[in-house]
């Protein structure tokens, strides 16, 4: 049985203790979700407790891989631009497109009270009511040590990518053990959240009965409307990347879109970006005629580097969690946000997808200013759009390698 189906039997389970209760003993349903919600608190906390030496090392480390990559040549360099620049694209579209759509559903104070009693946990979270003087001059921290103490992480990222970028211009060899110090550090953390992970069904299920338990079937509602979005917008920026490949590209629609196609099923059907490269490097080839040097670069760096649809979740899981708790995001902090996730998602492409969420959501959540708590839920719940995620990760990688494609051919003419 597969790590999510085991977590999906623990949300199923729980949710329907947890609605039994509400509706059969409502007067012994809270008592009940005070006692259990102890080891669902108890589990969120393990896995935050990894998220900042995690985080920390990843970063240093990406920086350092996309460094390596940009520099092996101009395409390389050509492609680590193209990437980080339809990565930011998609964030913000969906920073932007997020908090419009799940404003359509009504907000319920209940369930913000559920969440309230069964999730609230002690993580701090960045205030909502501070100038954007203030908010700016935190971007950088004046003490990084300190930072990492109150899991602020945005300033944490920000000095990451300092030292990833100082590190780069250092002696080799001592640059190199710096890497393997801190690769050590990311395999290590990923080993205890992998441990953490094992009894997830657990965790998941506590959680789940506890807020059932109070708000009755709001919780479910609310976690269809938050993979609802996420898989609306999904689809939204897999079509955006139709008219990035024609302007940016120079492709057209009668040629690009058939060749997507091969991709696209063997993404749908394996959930898997790695399954789909060689579908992708023969589009490339023969269908759109792409440089074999070009294809043979650009789409294997796409499959390490490149995911456009992670940055997207991130945001859609923390404008979700302001949506169930009434919180209102500034601007600013859905911008914040947005790039931070580009950043996140570019250091973290190599991990497996349970182990990567709260590694990945949890810093952009609190980047955004909305409680942690909720991630534990929406964790059970966030792989049933993994095609949807897949096919639109494969779309941009193509559409990628159009865009370096074009630039090669114009610099060749």
């Amino acid at each position: 049985m597969s790590a999510t189906t085991r977590v999906l039997i623990g949300l199923a389970l729980g949710a329907l203790g947890g609605l039994a209760l509400a509706a059969w003993q409502p007067d012994h349903a809270v008592q009940v979700a005070n006692a259990v919600q102890p080891f669902g608190r108890l589990w969120l906390n393990a896995l935050q407790m990894t998220v900042v030496p995690l985080v920390f090392a990843l970063v240093v480390v990406g920086v350092n891989t996309a460094s390596d990559a940009a520099a092996s040549g101009r395409i390389a360099r050509r492609a680590i631009v193209a990437f980080i620049l339809i990565l930011t694209g998609g964030a913000l579209f969906a920073a932007a497109a997020a908090p419009r759509l799940f404003s359509l559903f009504s907000h319920n104070a209940g369930l913000t009270r559920a969440l309230e009693s069964a999730v609230a946990t002690h993580a701090p979270t960045t205030a909502t009511g501070v100038g954007w003087a203030e908010w700016f001059n935190g971007i950088v921290p004046s003490n990084a040590i300190m930072a990492a103490a109150q899991s602020a992480m945005l300033p944490l990222v920000v000095f990451a990518l300092f030292f990833g970028f100082g590190l780069t211009r250092i002696d080799a060899e001592r640059r190199q053990l710096v890497i393997h110090f801190f690769q050590a550090i990311a395999d290590t953390m990923i080993v205890v959240v992998r441990w953490v992970l094992w009894v997830a069904p657990l965790g998941v299920f506590a959680l789940i009965l506890s807020v059932c338990a109070r708000a009755g079937l709001h919780m479910l509602s609310a976690l269809g409307i938050y993979v609802l979005v996420e898989c609306l917008l999904y689809v939204a920026v897999t079509l955006l990347m139709l008219p990035v490949a024609m302007v940016w590209g120079g492709e057209t629609l009668r040629r690009f879109v058939p060749a997507l196609v091969p991709a696209q099923i063997v993404a749908a059907s394996t959930q898997s970006s790695l399954a789909s490269l060689p579908a992708m490097l023969e589009s490339a080839e023969r269908r759109l005629g792409y440089p074999a040097q070009v294809n043979a670069l650009v789409l294997p760096m796409a499959v390490s580097l490149f995911r456009l649809t992670s940055p997207v979740q991130y945001v859609v899981s923390a404008c979700f969690i302001a949506w169930a708790y009434g919180i209102e995001v500034s601007a600013a902090q859905l911008a914040a946000a947005a790039l931070l996730a580009v950043v996140i998602s570019l250091g973290s492409v190599g991990l497996p997808g349970a182990v990567s969420f709260m590694a990945t959501n949890l810093p952009v959540a609190q980047a955004m200013g909305v409680p942690v708590g909720p991630l534990g839920l929406m964790l059970a719940v966030d792989a049933l759009p993994d095609a949807l995620a897949t096919l639109g990760n494969v779309t941009a990688d193509l559409t990628a390698t159009s865009v370096v494609a074009r630039q090669s051919a114009a610099e060749t003419a």
